[in-house]
């Protein structure tokens, strides 16, 4: 017997038992399997999404994200025993399928690997793929953990390969479950065990105000935030560089906010392809922070989307995408450099200003930077003592023609008399 529920995120008290998995993606899946004499023997709760870029038959780039998982089915989730290994199985969609493996030994049970199948084929997930049909991924885990031990991992856990990120987090879990009891006694990973020792980043917040002709109230100003160094490898090789100190703006039910990164605790991932780059961050209050770079005309480069999935300082959880911007302009082989402080907006309600930010997303040599393009406020710092100079010059042309001319005539005045 295999009973699922929806769980929603902590704080919203609503409960669905042993049905489907809903099209809302803030619900964690949660299996509790039983076996033949209705004893649990397998418990799981999780969120998770996937991240897939593929090309289009016009040769272009596109990434698709897949948090909805419809009505899925669970066959092939099994309890396992000392001889065989416990499995949870789960299909959706059009040949999509996801598969994590346990194993057991005498003291200990592991996750030992994870494997991630989706269908290029399903037009309606990916529109005008090149390519047709099922592609997997997997992932050999081998993480131990003490038998009757449940597994929690509340932070982003996040699985890259192939382009292919896998995001996990919310996650509890407990295989070959003793006497049918789910343990109290939590094995933690090593990124909670961090949140507990590490200063959480607490954002600013400032309540609604009373009055309802204004429905929002600027935060007080905080300090310039520390600058971080990112980077993503392919293989051995890094194809991807970001410097930068990054401030979040969020509007959030008439409360705004003010959160600045804090990268000596902020985790980073991500993946390189030909037209596409990604930088994905991620903390103990921040899910997902997604940059997504393009190339364009193939000779130029630009910030092209923005996703972020985050926890608010009430535990409300605050989500949204723009896959249309137009930041962060430089040619491809150069980097984008801009010094002084600037804003991308990703929507009324999520801002980020970026200080000292120098990326570059492709054609990465040696590991180093490529000669930088300054982004225009910079080029305007530039403009001023030009400017400024020109009008210099332009007034000392004047003074020495208004002397030439006085001169000449005052010759004039004497030739006369």
């Amino acid at each position: 017997m295999v009973c699922f529920r929806l769980s929603p995120v902590p704080g919203s008290g609503l409960v669905l038992l042993c049905l489907v998995l809903g099209a809302v993606s803030s619900y964690a899946l949660e299996l509790n399997l039983t076996d033949s004499e209705k004893a649990l023997c397998l418990y799981a709760k999780w969120q998770m999404n996937f991240t897939i870029p593929y090309e289009t038959t016009s040769k272009s780039y596109k990434t698709v994200t897949i948090s909805n998982f419809g009505t899925p089915t669970y066959n092939g989730s099994i309890c396992g025993d000392n001889q065989n290994g416990s499995r949870i199985a789960v299909q959706f969609g059009s040949g999509f399928s996801w598969i994590v493996n346990f194993t057991k030994s005498v003291s200990v049970y592991s996750i030992d690997s994870i494997s991630f199948s989706y269908n290029t084929g399903d037009n309606t997930t990916f529109p005008d793929a090149k390519d047709k049909g099922i592609l997997t991924v997997n992932e050999s885990v081998a993480f131990k953990i003490p038998l009757n031990d449940i597994f929690r991992c509340n932070s982003l856990s996040s699985l890259v390969k192939n382009g292919v990120v896998q995001n996990y987090w919310d996650v509890h879990v407990q295989a070959f479950v003793q006497n049918g009891t789910v343990s109290t006694n939590e094995y933690l990973c090593e990124k909670d065990n961090t949140t507990t020792t590490v200063a959480p980043i607490v954002p600013t917040t400032v309540p609604s105000p009373t009055t309802t002709s204004s429905p929002t109230t600027t935060p007080s100003p905080k300090e310039k935030p520390d600058v971080g160094s990112y980077l993503v490898k392919n293989g051995s090789d890094t194809c991807l560089l970001a410097t930068m100190g990054l401030q979040l703006n969020v509007t959030h039910d008439k409360v705004a906010s003010v959160i600045n990164i804090n990268p000596n605790v902020t985790g980073y991932s991500g993946s390189c392809h030909p037209q596409t780059a990604l930088l994905r961050l991620n903390s103990s209050n921040i899910k997902y922070l997604d940059f997504v770079f393009a190339v364009k005309n193939e000779n130029r480069f630009y910030l092209k989307e923005v996703n972020v999935s985050m926890y608010l300082a009430n535990g409300s959880v605050f989500s949204f995408a723009n896959n249309n911007l137009s930041y962060w302009d430089a040619p491809l082989g150069s980097s984008y450099m801009c010094n002084k402080e600037q804003t991308v907006s990703v929507s009324g309600e999520f801002q980020i200003n970026t200080f000292d930010l120098r990326v570059q997303p492709f054609n990465v040599k040696d590991g180093k930077y490529s000669t930088a393009q300054d982004c225009r406020a910079d080029d305007d710092n530039f403009l001023v003592p030009i400017a400024v100079g020109a009008a210099l010059a332009g007034v000392l042309i004047l003074v020495l023609l208004a002397y030439f001319i006085g001169l000449k005539r005052h010759h004039a005045g004497y030739e006369q008399f």
